[in-house]
């Protein structure tokens, strides 16, 4: 089985000794998820397991596992040449939409003008003339629109670098996306905002845990929950039982009738400082009063270039409606045939992706108008309970200091581990066997003493 992406992460980031109520807390995976995880990674990478004298395990792992993953693994390597394949393709699909658009509007304005230079040359009257003025507006619609396509396609983040007078009013997001990928971003967007936020969120309450020392009160952890349900679930502290799934708690309930939350498994680290030892220990991870979703945006490039594309898009738009009233005569399709018989036949795609390139961001404006609207309302929630959290009630205070009664931490150091991996087990038994003797002679030594 293939190690998970988080875990190797989670690994990297705690310096390659970790167990699992550290890995629980930093990635924010339940814990049979992150015990699966370590299992895997450790057999997979020739990790050293190690264990306490109090039977609390470590893994060590050596620092260039990735490495060793990618030769044992032809999946790892096929999965990494995939990614820079899928950037350099998905790269291609966004600027697909920009040559598009402007590959729609070349042929739209090449076709009306042959019909236009066509129905002025039928004139028997005046051919002579009507030629000549339809050579004029087939040299002067082709420079134009050459000359405005060229000026967009280069409309590069040097060029508005060397003119820092133009830059008034941006944002800047978009110092590295050109008109093309400009047009992707004003149909489709940049993304989801809060793709990772399952991911923060139990991150979060994993740290929040941890800085607590593995007890809590229900309150210190809704911030960074969603929706209470209702009255019934909010007094029951209904809410946490996924967080007790998560991360293996136990709720203890008080003399006065009030329930917190203990977390063993998260009170126990590789690394000192992870977490609270006692009410006097305090290192803790910094995290935030509460979640906060980010808002959508409708895109992240800059006006000008989002003026540019729907520009285009509204005269792709016109010039399509136009040359589908100039195909209306069947008879004038048939004389032309050729280039004019082929955009015929194309007629409604083009006119269909006109259509939809106005039609899609449209949409989407007042689907982003309507997301942003319940991510206030979430983050206007969690913001309450973290003001009252901070404004904190007699109940609640009586909660956070019964929690720091279950308030510990145990370290798995190298210095009291009774077997590990890493070294023969014969030298462990005489390591072991020295240090029993050494504390006996040390009793031995302060019995005797006057």
């Amino acid at each position: 089985m293939t190690p998970n992406p988080a875990v190797m992460e989670a690994v990297e980031s705690l310096d390659y000794r970790v167990t699992v109520g550290d890995l629980a807390a930093s990635a924010g995976l339940d814990l049979n998820t992150a015990q699966r995880g370590l299992i895997t990674l450790a057999a997979d990478t020739q990790a050293h397991l190690q264990v306490s004298e109090a039977g609390e395990i470590a893994y060590e792992f050596p620092k260039n596992f990735r490495a060793v993953l990618r030769n044992k693994y032809w999946r790892v390597r096929l999965q990494e040449t995939w990614d820079r394949i899928w950037g350099v393709l998905f790269y291609l699909i966004r600027i697909s939409f920009g040559i598009l658009l402007l590959l729609s509007i070349l042929i739209i304005v090449a076709a009306i003008v042959v019909i236009i230079v066509a129905l002025n040359s039928s004139q028997k009257d005046d051919n002579r003339s009507s030629s000549r003025s339809g050579g004029g507006g087939m040299m002067f619609i082709p420079r134009f629109w050459v000359g405005d396509l060229f000026w967009f396609f280069h409309y590069s983040p040097n060029r508005q670098r060397q003119q820092p007078q133009r830059q008034t009013g941006r944002s800047g997001d978009d110092d590295d996306m050109n008109f093309l990928e400009a047009v992707f971003s004003f149909l489709f967007g940049d993304g989801d905002p809060n793709a990772d936020l399952e991911e923060r969120r139990w991150q979060t309450i994993g740290t929040v845990i941890r800085n607590n020392g593995g007890a809590v009160a229900a309150e210190q952890i809704t911030p960074y929950l969603d929706g209470f349900g209702e009255s019934w679930a909010k007094d029951d502290d209904d809410y946490m039982m996924p967080v007790l799934l998560r991360f293996n708690g136990v709720p203890q309930v008080s003399p006065q009738g009030n329930i917190i939350y203990h977390f063993p498994e998260l009170q126990v680290t590789a690394n000192e400082g992870q977490g609270v030892a006692s009410r006097s220990y305090r290192k803790s991870s910094s995290v935030a009063a509460y979640l906060k979703e980010a808002s959508w945006r409708f895109s992240q490039a800059s006006s000008g270039k989002l003026t540019m594309a729907a520009g285009l898009g509204i005269f792709n738009f016109v010039a399509a409606i136009v040359l589908g009233a100039l195909m209306q005569d069947p008879a004038l399709v048939a004389e032309l045939g050729g280039f004019i018989a082929f955009v015929n036949s194309i007629y409604w795609l083009l006119l269909g992706y006109g259509t939809a390139f106005l039609a899609v961001p449209a949409v989407r404006y007042f689907w982003v108008k309507r997301q942003n609207r319940r991510i206030e309302t979430h983050n206007e929630w969690r913001q309450e309970r973290a003001i009252a959290l901070n404004q904190i009630s007699e109940v609640v205070q009586d909660k956070i200091d019964y929690a720091q009664k279950f308030v510990t931490q145990t370290v798995v150091t190298k210095d009291d581990l009774a077997y590990t991996t890493d070294q023969d087990l014969i030298e462990q038994e005489a390591d072991q066997k020295e240090k029993l003797d050494a504390e006996w002679l040390k009793r031995l030594d302060g019995s005797d003493s006057p």
